[in-house]
């Protein structure tokens, strides 16, 4: 097959058109760096784009009271106090100038009839600091941003797949990949790198994330490079997805149908959230809920597809169509289900990963010199259970301060090395990846991956079980070396789904490996054979490769913030 291969050469590469490869490659255009960002998505329909809930900063202008020490100790305490309090106190703090750029950049916030930006509680933070555009406050957000970025003229090549790093002697010098459509190859040079590229939610059989996105492209371009993985064990399982179409399980139901009054039963008509968090019911956190609906199910009392009903029926129908429109529109699409009428099948699905690229906190620079992570693709603010509205400003925060960085770095340089050899391995992985002519499909071994990681790391582990799903995935790494790829007339798309399965492979094992070490039970991290929580876990876990796992040290919790966390209640809010 005759591929051509091109070649560009650029001051910073962006790998990802999300929120947060967008805002960095914004911050380096504004800088006036030379940047090129690439997505395998287009860049209107990236994931970002279904965020819906809504964007943190303690902005007051709902309650003056609220400040961003307050919102710190807020994503601190929600965290189980596993998340990294410079990491925090820096998103915290920047969060207000995120907005300010959004609205710069001109986004549409939902306003007060004075011109105030509104904001509205959401569940564990102590005041309404959570502005919003509707209920699309991710796809307003990836507009402004796409439209700024086309002002400022930021090149953006959609449908690209990055396979590898290029790195010589420790540092980052670009990133070779192919075109999804016609399998042109790129050798893209740079003098730094920012991944952007996602989690790794897509590797569980029910999962928030749509087919090809999060297969955690992140963890292994990263790691292939040098770099180290931290807390891959932190999943966040929302507790309200979709059971049925097969082609849209784990499609989330916004928890804003929970938070208008919604109705948790399991397959006997029992209201059962009684047992879990008697005070707050359906108003309890994302893992308290998660984790009772997976409890349900698991003793036999869940529905006769295995899952748990969620009922908003009772409610006005004017209420539903006018405070919970994707819901009703959702259900309508994909299962001809009027919500107005009828109760909704659910279960947990995996919806994002909290741990990440290993990163410091001052500027996300990784382990490997020139190379950043931002966004889901990097650690350090979530800890072990992430507060609503919290994700979206840290594309923000990070995305301004990760660009600055990277615009120093490659303004301070004075040379740059490069490997004509290394761009040579990258090319002979894809060159071999396309001679495959195995048995193996590349699909199916995708669903052999999530169907081990949804039975052994789910919603509850325990140590048989995920020393099982090594034993699993070790069966599927040696059928990976069988595969068979073909691209045809379609384009590239099997070659891509052999390097996602590359990807879910590496992202798997560091979560299953990692969950195996975190012997306690910690926010979204549940061990049915260590039900209690560990203070001597309350480290990092971060994992470099195979059977390579250290701890690390987090730092105090500084004294003001630490005097401002306290319980809070759900009453009257939202949850996450």
């Amino acid at each position: 097959m005759d591929i051509s291969e091109r070649r560009t050469t650029t001051s910073v590469l962006v790998i990802g058109t999300g929120g947060a490869g967008l805002r960095a490659a914004i911050e380096l255009a504004e800088r006036g760096v030379d940047v090129l960002a690439v997505g395998k998505r287009p860049r209107y329909d990236t994931h970002t784009a279904l965020a819906a809930g809504g964007i943190n900063a303690a902005l007051g202008t709902m309650d003056p009271q609220d400040t961003w020490r307050q919102h710190a100790a807020d994503t601190l305490q929600e965290g189980y106090l596993l998340g990294d309090p410079r990491t925090v106190l820096t998103v915290t703090e920047g969060a207000a100038r995120g907005i300010e750029d959004l609205e710069r950049y001109g986004m549409r916030f939902a306003r007060e009839a004075d011109g105030r930006i509104s904001q509205r509680f959401f569940g564990a933070h102590t005041h309404r600091r959570t502005a919003f555009a509707g209920d699309y406050t991710g796809l307003e957000i990836q507009r402004t941003l796409v439209d700024r970025a086309a002002r400022l003229e930021v090149p953006v090549l959609d449908d690209v797949y990055i396979t590898r790093l290029l790195v010589e002697d420790g540092t980052v010098f670009g990133a070779y990949g192919f075109g999804l459509q016609d399998g042109t190859r790129h050798v893209i040079l740079a003098d730094a790198v920012i991944l952007a590229a996602g989690g790794h939610t897509r590797i569980w059989r029910r999962t928030s994330s749509r087919r090809d996105e999060n297969t955690g492209d992140s963890f292994r371009l990263a790691v292939e490079a040098g770099g180290r993985v931290r807390d891959p064990e932190l999943v966040q399982f929302h507790p309200s997805g979709l059971l049925w179409p097969e082609n849209a399980a784990g499609t989330l139901v916004s928890e804003a149908a929970r938070g208008e009054g919604g109705i948790l039963r399991n397959g006997q008509g029992e209201r059962f959230m009684s047992r879990y968090d008697p005070e707050r019911m359906e108003l309890s956190t994302r893992d308290r809920v998660a984790l009772a609906a997976y409890t349900e199910i698991r003793e036999g009392r869940g529905t006769e597809n295995g899952g748990v009903w969620l009922d908003v029926s009772h409610l006005p129908q004017e209420t539903i169509l006018e405070r919970l429109p994707r819901v009703h529109r959702t259900l309508l699409e994909h299962q001809m289900l009027d919500i107005t009428e009828s109760p909704m099948e659910i279960a947990p699905t995996a919806h994002y990963s909290m741990g990440g690229v290993w990163v410091r906190p001052g500027d996300h620079s990784t382990d490997v010199a020139g190379l950043y992570a931002i966004g889901e693709a990097a650690s350090g603010l979530h800890g072990a259970n992430r507060l609503g509205g919290n994700s979206l400003i840290e594309l923000l925060v990070y995305g301004r301060l990760t660009g600055r960085a990277a615009a120093e770095y490659s303004l301070g340089l004075a040379a740059h090395r490069r490997s004509a050899e290394e761009i040579g391995r990258a090319r002979a992985e894809v060159d071999g990846l396309l001679a495959a002519k195995g048995r193996e499909n590349t699909r199916s071994l995708q669903r052999a991956v999530r169907t081990l990681m949804t039975e052994h790391a789910g919603v509850v582990r325990d140590e048989a079980g995920l020393r099982a799903g090594l034993d699993a995935l070790d069966g599927v790494e040696e059928r990976i070396g069988g595969l068979g790829v073909h691209p045809d007339l379609a384009g590239f798309q099997d070659l891509a789904h052999a390097f996602d399965l590359k990807s879910m492979a590496l992202s798997g094992r560091a979560t299953l490996e990692a969950a195996l070490e975190r012997r306690e039970t910690r926010g979204c991290h549940n061990r049915s054979d260590f039900p209690e929580t560990d203070p001597s876990l309350r480290v990092n876990l971060v994992w470099s490769g195979p059977g390579k796992l250290e701890h690390e040290e987090i730092p105090a919790v500084p004294a003001e913030i630490a005097e401002l966390m306290h319980e809070v209640s759900s009453t009257g809010k939202l949850v996450e």
